[in-house]
């Protein structure tokens, strides 16, 4: 089914009569895709997406800023558990900021056995962001959560759904569970994900008890419905056949994409750059996509008109776009690093390269190349080795039934006395803290050191150079949009 928007496109529909979004704004970094940012693309008719990545660190050093605006404990006065708000607000709020010079305090860190305080804290904070997206309007808003972040996934979902999120999307994985959990969780049910564990010799999983955590009584919640993100028709075939893991559509997602990329298939060869080669066999088939008969979106590269119109004539329902949202106006990124962005973009200097080592997670990684950054090597090197964040920590089986955490980021002999391979420690960096500085929530560390930032972006610059001709002065969310479907 499908009718005709004001601009004359076509807008297809899902069954239940709403709108499906010809553009999807990406869910990216920790907090670039800010409630602002999700909320100013939702009031364009298309589905505003917030990053649900760490957004109890977000939340927390929001708190511990003294909160600018009141935005987030007006969020805060609407949860339906008041009791969980007070711990929080205890816990993390000062009035009028701490000093700039002091650190942020700590947040604690995702396990196997997640502390009640920790499920409060995520389940605010998530819910807190998606609150702030869908006020005041009636557009659609989601929320991107990434599978390698397992041990988040339950208490984030839980509280983003609190909050009436209308999608969530998932990629860095195989999400085959999503779909049982998020219907587990709209009727308030204890449920619970298989979590990999590394050298494991039993079953290990994480997950939430919602009745136990807000004392029950609660209305049953909105499902979200649910786009898993792709990079190959094999896997959106897969989780398309059985109804226990059939998603309600893919975003299939190119290598040109920012952020995590699919690694390439086959064995890694690496160009003269440094940079992975990815080839035909990392292409999508579109039209095995389409076979699938769930809707689609395209992303990665698909960021100009023109490329919308690909994608619809591919028989997409449209295409997910992140760097046009990322350097716009409302994007949580610092205004210094997006202004130093725009500028090297007009001059032509703007890089962006695939970097195959910097993300803990062993996936290729977009790195923007921007001076003042740990893109520069001898920043990275500056950087004293530290895990306190935690987010991509992986679990690994220290002994039968005993789990134990690291990172390859971490220090080098913390990481091999652990069982890990040193190899795997080099040029890994610490996304968790380098995400975090880019939008001003760095930590300050005791003896003074500062996090420095690690800016991703797509690596197709084509429609942010149109954008910026017509923009000089840059553009804001609905301006991005409106170049898109205009």
């Amino acid at each position: 089914m499908a009718t005709m928007t004001t601009d004359g496109a076509e807008r297809a529909h899902t069954t239940d009569g709403r709108a499906l979004p010809s553009v999807i704004q990406g869910g990216m970094g920790v907090a670039v895709s800010s409630w602002q940012l999700a909320r100013a693309v939702s009031q364009t008719g298309q589905l505003g997406v917030v990053s649900g990545t760490a957004l109890d660190v977000v939340l927390a050093r929001r708190l511990q800023d003294g909160d600018p605006g009141g935005d987030m404990r007006r969020a805060m006065d609407a949860f339906p558990e008041q009791a969980m708000v007070h711990r929080v607000l205890r816990k993390f709020f000062v009035e009028g900021g701490k000093e700039a010079d002091k650190p942020y305090r700590p947040v604690p860190k995702l396990g196997t056995h997640t502390t009640s305080r920790a499920l409060e804290l995520a389940v605010v904070a998530n819910f807190t962001e998606v609150w702030l997206a869908k006020e005041g309007h009636d557009g659609l808003v989601g929320i991107n959560f990434l599978e390698k972040v397992q041990m988040a996934t339950p208490s984030a979902a839980y509280g983003a759904m609190l909050a009436s999120v209308d999608y969530v999307l998932m990629g860095a994985g195989i999400p085959t569970e999503i779909p049982r959990l998020l219907n587990q969780l709209s009727r308030h049910e204890a449920c619970s994900l298989s979590l990999h564990v590394d050298g494991s010799t039993e079953p290990f999983t994480v997950g939430i008890d919602p009745e136990a955590l807000t004392g029950g009584g609660l209305a049953p919640l909105l499902r979200p419905r649910f786009l898993a993100i792709v990079s190959a028709h094999i896997l959106a075939a897969y989780l398309a056949k059985d109804p226990s893991t059939r998603p309600d559509g893919f975003v299939v997602e190119g290598p040109v994409a920012g952020g995590h990329n699919a690694p390439p298939r086959g064995r890694l060869v690496l160009d003269d750059d440094g940079q992975p080669v990815f080839g035909p066999r990392d292409e999508a088939n579109l039209a095995k996509v389409a076979e699938v008969g769930l809707p689609f979106w395209l992303a990665g590269g698909y960021c100009t008109p023109a490329h919308l119109n690909q994608a619809m004539l591919a028989g997409a329902a449209g295409v997910q776009v992140g760097t046009l949202f990322a350097l716009s106006k409302e994007s949580g990124l610092a205004d210094t690093l997006r202004k130093e962005m725009l500028n090297d973009l007009a001059e032509g200097k703007l890089e962006v390269r695939t970097d195959p080592l910097a993300s803990p997670t062993g996936f290729p990684f977009k790195v923007a190349t921007v001076p003042g950054t740990q893109s520069d090597e001898t920043m990275y090197e500056a950087r004293p080795r530290l895990c306190d964040i935690g987010h991509l920590r992986v679990p690994y089986e220290r002994s039968p039934g005993v789990v134990g955490y690291r990172c390859p980021s971490e220090p080098v002999d913390v990481y091999v006395r652990k069982g890990g391979k040193i190899e795997d420690t080099v040029g890994r960096k610490c996304l968790c803290n380098a995400l975090m500085a880019n939008v001003e929530l760095g930590q300050t560390r005791k003896d003074g050191y500062r996090e420095e930032a690690l800016v991703t972006l797509g690596a197709d610059l084509a429609g942010v150079t149109e954008l910026l001709a017509a923009n000089p002065e840059g553009w804001c969310a609905a301006d991005a949009v409106g170049y898109l479907v205009g």
